[in-house]
C-alpha cells in the first residue's frame, strides 16, 4: 500500500521546509509566467497596431514565434485556446495561427504537497481512507489538471483527476488577453468577425473547470456506448468526486501513436472506432467531443494483440447542439453531395450564418468541401494524401482568408467553432494513423435513419438520465 503519511523524507511540505519552498517557488514561477504572457500579448498587440498605423513592415513571423515561446512553457487554458484558434480560418493572422498551432505543453506536474492539500480540501481530512492505494506521482498532466493512479476498496483501478490551483483566475486572465488580441486583429480588416468566437471559447473554457459537469458528460457517453464493443468510457465514482476532483475507473490501453507502424488493418480499426466515437453521439444525441487530440485516446487490444477499439478518456471539452443544428449538418452534406445549392444555403442559415451573398456562399463552400471532402468521396482513401498533420487544412484556410478579405468579414456562428475544431482534430488523428477507409460509407452509417423528432426525444431522455443540461440550458436548468 502507498505511504500516504506526512513522514519526514517523503517530500511533505508540512515537515520539510525545503519541499515547502520548492512548491511555493513553483506557484510563484507560474504567476510570473502568466505575467509574462500578459505582457507579451499586450506588447505584440501594440506593435502590430503601431506598424499598421504607420505603414511599417510587419514582423509578424518573429512576433508570433516570440509569443509561442512565451506560451509554450505554460499549463492552463491559454494552451487550448491557442491550439483551437489555429484551426479557424483567419481567427488570427496566419503567422500566429501557424506558430500557436505547434504549441505543446511540457510543464511539470504539481508535487506531493499540492496533491495532499487538494484532496483534503475536496474529500475531507480522512481522504486517504477512501482509497486502498493512491500514487502521489502524476500519471499524466494536461492543461487544466493532472491525473493520479489509485485503487478503490472494491479492487478496481482508478484515475483521479485533480484541477490545478487558481484555474478560474487563469481562465479569466487568459480570456482578457485573448480579447486584446482579437480587438487588434479586428482593426486590420479581418476576414472573420471574432465576437462570437470569443463568446464560445469563453463559455466552453469555463465549463471545463466544472468537474461535476464533466462527470455528467462522462455518464452521458457511458449511456451512449454502453453496449458498444469498440468504444469504452470510464465509470464515474461520485462519492470520490467534486467540482475540482474527478475519480473514475482506469481504462488500460496503449498510446495511439504506438500504432503508426502497425499493419493497416490495425490502424483502420482504430480510425473506424474514432469515427464512430465522434459522429454517432453527434448525429443521434447532439453532442461532440470537442478536443480530439492524441492524448485523449488510448487503444485496447484483443487477446491476440490486435487493435480493437479506443478508450475515450476526457470529457471536459464537450459541446452540445440543438437537434436543428444536427439537421443542418446533414443538409449541408446532402446539398454538397447532390449539388443542391438551395439545400446548402438552407443549411448555412440553419447554422446561424446571416446575410449570405452568392459570393460568400461560394467561399464558405471551399471550407465545407474540405471538411466534408472524404465523406463525399465514395471510395477507400486517406483523409488527405501526402499532407502533414500540422498542415492539414492550411491551404483551404488560406483560400478562405484571401476570398473573405474582399467579401467579408463574415460572422462565425458560435456552434461552428468547436464543430470545426473537432473535425480538424479528428482528421489530424486519421492522418497520423495513415488510415485508408471509405469515409463516405462510415458517414452514411452514422446518419442513417436520423430523424430530428426522434433525436429530440432521445436527447431529452439521455441527458436527463446523465443529469446534464440540454443545449442552451444553464447548469441550474438540468432536466430531471
Amino acid at each position: 500500500m502507498n505511504d500516504l503519511s506526512d513522514s519526514p523524507g517523503r517530500g511533505s511540505p508540512k515537515n520539510d521546509p525545503e519541499a515547502a519552498d520548492r512548491e511555493k517557488n513553483r506557484f510563484s514561477a507560474r504567476a510570473r509566467r502568466y505575467g509574462r504572457v500578459g505582457a507579451n500579448v499586450g506588447g505584440v498587440a501594440a506593435r502590430m497596431a503601431g506598424r499598421r498605423l504607420f505603414g511599417l513592415n510587419s514582423e509578424a513571423e518573429k512576433e508570433a514565434a516570440a509569443l509561442a515561446m512565451a506560451l509554450g512553457g505554460l499549463k492552463g487554458p491559454i494552451m487550448k485556446v491557442a491550439q483551437l484558434l489555429a484551426t479557424i480560418p483567419d481567427a488570427l493572422p496566419p503567422e500566429y495561427a501557424e506558430a500557436l498551432g505547434k504549441l505543446q505543453s511540457h510543464a511539470p506536474p504539481m508535487g506531493r504537497g499540492f496533491v495532499k492539500r487538494r484532496m483534503a480540501a475536496e474529500l475531507g481530512p480522512e481522504w486517504e481512507s477512501k482509497f486502498a492505494t493512491f500514487d502521489y506521482e502524476a500519471a499524466a498532466s494536461a492543461s487544466l489538471g493532472q491525473v493520479h493512479r489509485a485503487v478503490g476498496h472494491d479492487g478496481r483501478a482508478l484515475a483521479v483527476k485533480l484541477q490545478y490551483p487558481d484555474m478560474r483566475s487563469a481562465v479569466e486572465a487568459d480570456l482578457v488577453q485573448l480579447g486584446m488580441l482579437f480587438s487588434v486583429h479586428r482593426r486590420m480588416r479581418p476576414a472573420v468577425e471574432t465576437s462570437e468566437v470569443l463568446m464560445e471559447l469563453s463559455e466552453r473554457l469555463r465549463e471545463e473547470l466544472d468537474y461535476e459537469r464533466e462527470a455528467g458528460m462522462t455518464r452521458l457517453y457511458g449511456l451512449i456506448f454502453s453496449d458498444d464493443p469498440y468504444v469504452r468510457v470510464p465509470e464515474i465514482y461520485p462519492d470520490l468526486s467534486t467540482d475540482r476532483v474527478l475519480t473514475m475507473t482506469w481504462l488500460e490501453g496503449r498510446k495511439l501513436l504506438e500504432y503508426k507502424e502497425r499493419p493497416l488493418e490495425d490502424r483502420n480499426a482504430i480510425a473506424r472506432a474514432m469515427f464512430r466515437a465522434w459522429w454517432f453521439p453527434f448525429s443521434h444525441y447532439g453532442v461532440i467531443h470537442g478536443d480530439p487530440h492524441l492524448g485523449n485516446y488510448t487503444v485496447f487490444e484483443d487477446g491476440e494483440g490486435r487493435a480493437t477499439g479506443i478508450n475515450l478518456l476526457d470529457y471536459g471539452c464537450m459541446r452540445t447542439f440543438a437537434p436543428k443544428f444536427i439537421q443542418g449538418v446533414i443538409d449541408l452534406y446532402n446539398g454538397l453531395l447532390h449539388d443542391d445549392r438551395a439545400l446548402v444555403v438552407h443549411a448555412y442559415e440553419t447554422w446561424g450564418f446571416a446575410g449570405l451573398s452568392n459570393e460568400l456562399i461560394d467561399i464558405l463552400n471551399i471550407w465545407a468541401k474540405f471538411i466534408y471532402g472524404p465523406m463525399l468521396d465514395d471510395r477507400v482513401r486517406t483523409i488527405a494524401d501526402a499532407v502533414e498533420p500540422g498542415m492539414y487544412g492550411r491551404k483551404e484556410a488560406f483560400q478562405v482568408h484571401q476570398a473573405l478579405r474582399d467579401k467579408g468579414p463574415v460572422t462565425i456562428p458560435r456552434e461552428f467553432v468547436f464543430m470545426d475544431r473537432a473535425a480538424i482534430g479528428l482528421g489530424g488523428v486519421f492522418l497520423h494513423l495513415d488510415a485508408a477507409l471509405n469515409f463516405h460509407d462510415l458517414f452514411g452509417e452514422a446518419i442513417a435513419g436520423v430523424d430530428i423528432e426522434n433525436v429530440t426525444q432521445r436527447q431529452r431522455d439521455a441527458f436527463a438520465q446523465a443529469r446534464v443540461p440540454l443545449p442552451g440550458a444553464g447548469a441550474t436548468e438540468t432536466i430531471s
